[in-house]
């Protein structure tokens, strides 16, 4: 059974078609968020979600005095007038892969925040609607560029010999990967997983790691996602490091010497372990991976020699 679209995707779907069709021109007001919440009955966090989508896609800006309106930038498609996305043959000029080279380098560079289709148009050189023969909503932008950059990292089929080295290889390109693309860590959830082909042949080649093990299938698939899950925990801290670094213009070296004499009369006699701590362990992330690897595959080879009935 298909998913439910989300209600603040199907209001900004009705919207965006209203804009794309001319029945919403450039500067013309929007709804307001009470206005949304009242007419199609949901909640304001719901309807500023709307507002939030429609502006990150270029459609929408706020105005002193007039709040929100149709963005100066915004145009009627010129051939139908109801659908959100046109079909026909894509234009020479701009296709999927070039969009998502540069909302991957946008990401890349500052952050998935940063990527709205207002702003990968104009690093494209297009106009925002040219992306919408592409991709609909920010969130599908989002789900191609996963796709695009798990997709670019293949796993080797069938990999090396033995249950730990193919766990070793799954976690450790998954670990570059967060490396290279920090922002992809924030993109992907685990209690609503992104249904990418890219994440699905991941998971795939991990099960059939643990395959022929003497496991039920549920503890394959928590032993595949616990392993998934501490790669991408350790990435957001990666991730949490350099956005509070781009924030605040501070790197952990000069923050840390900041906090030196703060942290020396917090640890002052009173936790005296935590003092005599090596002071680089804490900000080695790789180090941190790398160790919280081989633990957890150590415990599971414990798991594996234990008899199951």
């Amino acid at each position: 059974m298909p998913t439910p679209e989300p209600p603040y995707r199907r209001i900004a779907a009705e919207l965006r078609a209203g804009i794309l069709a001319g029945e919403l021109r450039p500067g013309e007001r929007l709804p307001s968020v009470r206005q949304i919440a009242q007419r199609w009955g949901v909640a304001a966090a719901t309807a500023t979600r709307v507002m939030a989508t429609l502006r990150d896609e270029g459609l929408a800006e706020t105005r002193v005095g007039s709040g929100a309106v149709v963005a100066r930038g915004a145009r009627p498609a010129v051939s139908a007038r109801t659908p959100t996305r046109r079909t026909g043959p894509l234009p020479p000029t701009l296709t999927r892969a070039h969009l998502l080279r540069a909302a991957v380098a946008i990401a890349d560079r500052e952050g998935l925040d940063a990527v709205t289709m207002r702003r990968v148009a104009a690093d494209l050189g297009v106009g925002p609607m040219s992306l919408y023969r592409h991709v609909a909503t920010k969130d599908e932008l989002v789900h191609h560029m996963v796709d695009d950059v798990v997709r670019a990292a293949e796993l080797p089929d069938p990999g090396p010999d033995g249950w730990r080295p193919k766990l070793e290889l799954v976690a450790r390109r998954q670990w570059a990967l967060c490396r290279r693309h920090l922002w992809l860590p924030r993109a992907i959830s685990f209690t609503r997983p992104l249904l990418i082909p890219g994440l699905a042949a991941y998971t795939e080649w991990t099960l059939r790691a643990l395959d022929g093990l003497g496991l039920s299938p549920r503890t394959r698939l928590r032993e595949a996602l616990t392993l998934h899950a501490l790669v991408i925990n350790v990435g957001a801290s990666l991730a949490d490091e350099i956005e509070a670094e781009h924030e605040t213009g501070v790197t952990l070296d000069r923050w840390r010497q900041a906090q030196q004499q703060r942290t020396g009369e917090l640890l002052d006699g009173r936790f005296p372990l935590l003092a005599a701590a090596p002071v680089d362990v804490a900000p080695d992330l790789d180090g941190l991976f790398e160790y919280g690897l081989a633990r957890h595959l150590d415990g599971f080879a414990v798991l594996l020699e234990q008899p199951r009935h």
